[in-house]
């Protein structure tokens, strides 16, 4: 067996660490099984979460909207981290948190950043000037010899992964850093995505339902999410109206009610492109409150059907079965709970998600 990058009699004395990451959802949804178990084999140490945020901008009518990342909703429920940095995305908080970090005074930090990660390693150095830092490494090209300064910064580095027949789940990737840093080892069963869900927030989900009539126990509930970060990754609208027209035509489907999730700058957009196509039983949701809100719905449907975002992934936590509509780019990121999630690819590596046409969906449905 390897030997562990964080030495074990550093990793015993030591009272604290931080880790650095740029996170989204889908990301914490398959990594929080990681530093569930990390924080169990270590159960001296504080653990820190550093989440940078790469939308970082100077312009102050964005910091709102950044302020207000759902994704910290959940890390702050979460019982293993002791403190979880989330004032990064502009550069003066992101000053302030520097030296906040710095007065901690890590023993160990470890950057999990694979974006840009000869940055994330000068990051991790100012953060703990004095500590062990450990981090990811790419390859540096012949015209990057400022990387080369900037890996300097770092005790040591992660290997690469590699898959021994090409074919691995982001889990595996996640199951090497984590086995590499301290020898822990996280089984197949273990990896299983999972939320908690504060009794509140099912309690909203339940009377969100019974405000739109959804509540009779009589009809089903499908939750369609078409949209993601970037385009490539969407589904149209148009399609989404399509294909619940087609659903509602269908015996089994007949008696359903729909849910189209929305991120909260596509709403006015969204309300007005199904108002147009005049759909019935369906109606627009979107958490602006509170990450639990997404979640606690989610957990009410009898089926999700969503592009590769992350509530495809939430859905094998609140295990629903779930359709997840990919392009062929990354099947690293397909739902990890294969017997209740059904995947419909692209038919071209460089298809966007829109390609895919209702009537693929409909035969996965059925």
């Amino acid at each position: 067996m390897p030997t562990q990058l964080i030495p074990q009699n550093l990793l015993r004395s030591s009272d604290r660490i931080l880790f650095v990451a740029h996170l989204a959802i889908g990301d914490f949804t398959y990594l929080q099984n990681f530093f569930k178990a990390f924080a169990a084999q270590n159960p001296q140490l504080k653990i820190d979460l550093w989440v940078d945020e790469v939308r970082r901008t100077g312009d102050a009518s964005k910091w709102e909207f950044l302020r207000k990342y759902s994704l910290y909703d959940w890390l702050a429920a979460c019982p293993f981290f002791n403190k979880v940095y989330t004032r990064t995305y502009s550069p003066a908080l992101l000053e302030e948190s520097v030296a906040e970090a710095q007065a901690a005074h890590y023993p160990i930090v470890v950057s999990l950043a694979t974006l840009r990660p000869h940055q994330y390693a000068a990051l991790a150095r100012r953060l703990s000037p004095q500590g062990m830092v450990i981090g990811m490494q790419d390859r540096i090209r012949f015209y990057q010899p400022h990387h080369v300064l900037a890996y300097r910064k770092l005790d040591a580095a992660i290997p690469r992964y590699r898959a021994a027949d090409g074919q691995h789940h982001i889990t595996d990737v996640y199951a090497h850093w984590f086995r590499q840093l301290s020898g822990l080892e996280v089984d197949a069963a273990a990896r299983m995505p999972f939320v908690e869900i504060p009794q509140q927030w099912r309690e909203e989900a339940q009377q969100r339902l019974a405000s739109w009539g959804f509540d009779d126990g009589q009809r089903k509930l499908v939750v369609i999410n078409p949209y993601a970060k970037t385009k490539k990754r969407c589904w149209s609208l148009a399609q989404v109206g399509q294909l619940i027209k087609a659903m509602q035509a269908l015996p089994q489907w007949a008696q359903s009610d729909f849910v189209i999730n929305a991120v909260p700058q596509e709403l006015p957009h969204a309300r007005q492109e199904i108002a147009r196509q005049q759909l019935e039983r369906t109606v627009l949701f979107s958490a602006e409150e509170n990450f639990f809100q997404l979640p606690a719905l989610l957990e009410q449907a009898d089926l999700i059907i969503s592009v590769e975002t992350a509530v495809m992934h939430l859905a094998n936590a609140v295990h629903v079965p779930v359709i997840a509509l990919m392009r062929q780019k990354n099947p690293e990121w397909v739902p990890y709970d294969a017997a209740h999630s059904t995947v419909v690819t692209t038919q071209a590596r460089r298809d966007w998600v829109e390609r895919i046409s209702v009537e693929q969906v409909l035969k996965a449905i059925a």
